[in-house]
């Protein structure tokens, strides 16, 4: 019992953190750096957690006006949400106009996840948009996840008790659907989403808290057309790679929507891709991520 209660103390500590704090990274030497993790829950560290952390480091290496364009990464062991992570930052190229970096995570001695980023000095050029924003309910219209989650009465011990970690990304899902009811329906969700805190148009920080933000619910789209949920005991998920482009500047401290469809299953993996839109309708970011979806029993 005191066990107990003093992980729980924990929680209600960790859960009055601001994100800006967790993704806020700890200068050990030049190009390393270290983040403290919180557990959401989940069977082991929130992948968003690694990638925001990330970014935000090798962010901390670049020389000034440069911004992120896009970055690719793996996650390669699972993380322990309890344990801080370091974050290695290898200075691959500084150009006229881009620079590179590859990160590391590091828990235990072992790299649990790699990110090669890609970042540019801002300039003018050619410029289109061939995607148009879904015309779904504003985010007045629809109550907070978050208060849709606390009135389920079957949710998991360690979701209820780690609810507060959650609380810094306001999230609204368009015709939300109880995750543990297992419904056959399109590989699609709509989510709009903003950050409770004031970022104050700062870039780099909106570009790592929106990093952090786009793991949310984003693999489980891929299990909408299986009738399947992510609290099947007899599934195992996992992601193995997530990509991120970032097209323009936005202020995630206001709502943008954020569209996730899955085009693709199978061989006991599954792709899904997502577009960021701000009010106005404008593509602000792309991801892509393909992640496991092992049914207990398949084959390796």
């Amino acid at each position: 019992m005191k066990e107990y209660n003093n992980e729980r103390k924990k929680r209600e500590l960790m859960s009055e953190v601001k994100l800006v704090e967790l993704l806020t990274l700890d200068k050990l030497e030049e190009g390393l750096f270290r983040g403290q993790s919180w557990d959401l829950g989940y069977r082991a560290l929130f992948g968003g957690q690694v990638l925001g952390q990330g970014l935000a480091a090798a962010q901390l290496t670049l020389p000034e006006e440069r911004i992120t364009h896009s970055f690719h990464s793996y996650f390669l062991l699972p993380g322990d949400a309890n344990k801080p992570v370091i974050f290695d930052v290898e200075n691959v190229r500084d150009g006229r106009s881009f620079s590179t970096r590859r990160v590391k995570a590091i828990q235990n001695g072992r790299n649990i996840f790699s990110m090669t980023a890609s970042f540019q000095t801002p300039e003018n050029g050619l410029s289109h948009q061939y995607a148009d924003m879904p015309n779904v309910s504003p985010p007045e219209d629809i109550e907070s996840d978050i208060k849709v989650f606390g009135n389920t009465k079957d949710m998991p011990d360690r979701m209820c008790e780690s609810i507060g970690y959650h609380k810094p990304i306001d999230m609204r899902t368009v015709d939300f659907v109880d995750p543990a009811k297992a419904i056959v329906r399109e590989p699609k969700r709509y989510i709009w989403m903003k950050a409770q805190e004031v970022l104050s148009g700062n870039i780099n920080l909106n570009q790592v808290m929106l990093a952090y933000a786009s793991d949310y619910h984003f693999l489980s789209t891929a299990l909408h057309p299986h009738g399947v949920t992510n609290r099947d005991r007899n599934l195992r998920m996992a992601t193995i790679d997530h990509s991120m482009w970032f097209h323009h500047p936005f202020d995630f401290d206001e709502w943008l929507l954020y569209c996730a469809e899955s085009p693709f299953s199978g061989g006991a993996r599954g792709l899904v891709r997502g577009q960021f839109f701000n009010r106005e309708g404008k593509l602000v970011a792309s991801t892509m991520q393909e992640g496991l979806l092992r049914q207990i029993g398949d084959k390796k």
